[in-house]
């Protein structure tokens, strides 16, 4: 009797410790399944009864240095449908056609689909949607994406870029800052039953994803619409295949402006062949004819080989080298190296070229920047041209020395004049100079940065002195003198290689002007270059004139006041080379009426610009949005060496 209660006894145990045991296990488990696995068979649970599709996630903004947008997301409604609930796939398809611009046949395709889900259109037209949601069709569904769109249109198209519908940026900083701008995408999900036919349409909804970041650049819009619209304009009026202008402030290397010609419209990227979106200033190389000689002239002063007093006998106009014969424009017996660079002496450069010799040449064109990219956060940047003075044989060292034989970019080419303008160093040019989160908090800010030294102070202010040369009566760029200020700079006109022959091409040219002002304290750097322009093509007539007009509306616009005197053109100049509007280089001479003041009140930034084109006006302009405030008031006369202004608001 005693054995057997004991045995009971045991049983009890046995089965109370088995019991407790399989409850761990199942506790254990139930733990491991509601914790630790909960968010993998959450997600598999989520897939089993959702249906989620990415949607296009929100682009941060690009905006000028001042804060006016360049490039923003907007909302847009996309169509989708689900095929299943389609009563009548082909008429559907009928009714949409039209509407979306696409062929019934594909139409029919994707509503005949066992999907059940589908896209018919993304980021639709605000007036198709309503045409579409008007039709009441069972089985469409709209959801709201985010499109790019580009307020100004074309200004900054080429700097800007354009992105796809993903939203992947594709060109320009649109590209180059991708990873930035791009934010986390948002989702649609609709609920299913078990045998995946979805439910209410009432439980679709849309899970917000994360902004990306804004950019600030350093553009102003206004000195870009400013470049551009001259850019345009003298390509317009010589025939030119295109054109660029780069805008760099010298100190820093912050890019105030860059322009290519043809341009296009951003918002229609796709409308547009792939030669009219290229960002020529930055992928379009050429050979830079004589706006290259400063660069040999401050090797050849920072060495010591010449005195800038010694005189350089340049041969009356005709030399020999290698067996090849250089010209100069004009019979030149004895110059200084002031006027071999105000008169653009080929000869003269021929022979410091070969004082400095080959390699120490090369040396200082590396030093400049030439054969190597700038450095410019923009994508698509080619080196130039530039072979191994190894491979230079002695017309080759000629050559170069007056800009022929080696290949140039537009970026490349001011980047180096900002080192004549600055004092010798060689800085890193950029568009980018701050990058703020969704929320406006400043996360990046780019400082200016030097690359290397070049030449010293004192030899970059020698060849400023002898730059503003070119600017004054007698030089070959007189045409971008600009009254009450110094200019320094260099005009350059290249012949172009002939792809057939291999030579050079008889007719067509470059014609360039680069140089900076005011000289005595430079502001800007200015390149630009004029592609095959129609007719006599030398870039004292075709680019210098350029130079003056943009040079001049972008000091009014910095309000960086006239110093000092430059000297007008000679009766004779002005007969022999005749400028349409070389009225607005000089001083205004105030007539009986004189200037007047237009009505400005509520007008916008480009239309403010676009009356002051119209009317010869040159104001100062403060402010965004809106004008809320001008000096002096409308119809009042606009006196000479007064000030006046515009000042906008919101």
């Amino acid at each position: 009797m005693a054995l057997t209660e004991r045995g009971i006894q045991m049983r009890i145990r046995f089965f109370g410790v088995l019991f407790i045991l399989i409850f761990l296990m199942i506790a254990g488990r139930a733990y491991y399944l509601q914790v630790v696995q909960a968010s993998e068979l959450q997600g598999r649970a989520d897939q089993q009864r959702q249906r989620v599709v990415k949607l296009a996630p929100q682009r941060g903004s690009i905006f000028d240095s001042k804060g006016d947008p360049l490039a923003i997301s907007l909302a847009a409604d996309s169509l989708y449908a689900d095929p299943v609930l389609i009563e009548n796939p082909k008429k559907v398809a009928g009714q949409l056609g039209g509407l979306l611009k696409k062929p019934q046949k594909e139409l029919l395709r994707l509503l005949s689909s066992k999907k059940r889900f589908v896209w018919l259109q993304r980021k639709l037209d605000p007036k198709v949607a309503k045409q579409i949601r008007d039709l009441k069709i069972y089985g469409l569904q709209f959801v709201t994406e985010r499109k790019r769109y580009y307020p100004q249109a074309s200004t900054a198209a080429h700097v800007l870029g354009f992105t796809g519908l993903d939203p992947k940026g594709l060109e320009g900083v649109e590209l180059e800052y991708d990873r930035q701008l791009q934010g986390e995408p948002g989702r649609l999900v609709s609920l299913r039953d078990a045998r995946g036919r979805g439910l209410a349409s009432a439980d679709q909804l849309v899970q917000g994803g994360v902004a990306g970041h804004n950019l600030f650049l350093t553009l102003d819009r206004s000195l870009q619409y400013i470049a551009e619209k001259e850019l345009a304009r003298v390509v317009q009026e010589t025939g030119a295949v295109g054109g660029t202008v780069v805008m760099l402030e010298p100190a820093s290397g912050r890019v105030l402006a860059m322009a290519s010609q043809p341009d296009y419209n951003p918002n229609l990227a796709g409308r547009y062949r792939a030669a009219k979106r290229r960002n020529r200033a930055v992928c379009d190389m050429y050979e830079p004819g004589s706006t290259f000689k400063p660069f040999l002239m401050a090797g050849v002063l920072e060495e010591g080989l010449v005195q800038p007093g010694q005189k350089i006998y340049c041969e009356n106009g005709r030399y020999s080298v290698g067996g090849k014969i250089i010209r100069d424009y004009k019979k030149f017996e004895k110059l200084t190296l002031k006027e071999v660079m105000k008169f653009s002496s080929n000869i003269g450069l021929a022979k410091l070229g070969k004082a400095l010799e080959r390699e120490r040449f090369h040396s200082y064109i590396r030093d400049f920047g030439f054969g190597e990219q700038t450095g410019l956060d923009l994508p698509g940047e080619v080196k130039g041209i530039l072979r191994s003075p190894s491979k230079w044989f002695e017309i080759d060292l000629a050559a170069i020395s007056f800009g022929q034989g080696l290949s140039v970019t537009p970026i490349q080419m001011a980047s180096a004049m900002a080192v004549i303008a600055n004092g010798g160093l060689l800085m890193e040019p950029y568009l980018v100079e701050r990058v703020t989160d969704a929320d406006g908090q400043q996360i990046q800010k780019r400082l200016p940065q030097v690359r290397r030294r070049v030449v010293s102070e004192k030899t970059a202010q020698q060849v400023r002195d002898m730059m503003v040369a070119v600017t004054e009566p007698g030089g070959t760029g007189t045409r971008a003198a600009l009254s009450g200020y110094r200019v320094a700079g260099k005009t350059g006109t290249a012949q172009k290689v002939d792809t057939v022959t291999g030579g050079y091409s008889p007719d067509k040219r470059v014609s360039s002007f680069v140089g900076f002002v005011p000289a005595d304290n430079p502001a800007l750097v200015l390149s630009v270059t004029v592609d095959e322009p129609k007719g006599k093509a030398y870039g004292g007539l075709i680019a210098a004139p350029v130079f003056a007009r943009i040079a001049g509306q972008t000091l009014s616009h910095l309000n960086i006041l006239p110093k000092g005197t430059v000297a007008a053109l000679t009766t004779e100049q002005l007969i022999a080379e005749p400028l349409p509007d070389l009225a607005a280089l000089l001083p205004e001479v105030e007539t009986s009426d004189g200037l007047r003041m237009p009505n400005f009140s509520g007008m916008s930034y480009r239309q403010v610009l676009q009356t002051m084109e119209k009317e010869n006006l040159n104001l100062k302009l403060s402010g965004s949005g809106q004008v809320v405030k001008q000096y002096p008031a409308p119809g009042k006369v606009i006196r000479y060496g007064k000030q006046a202004w515009i000042r906008f608001g919101a």
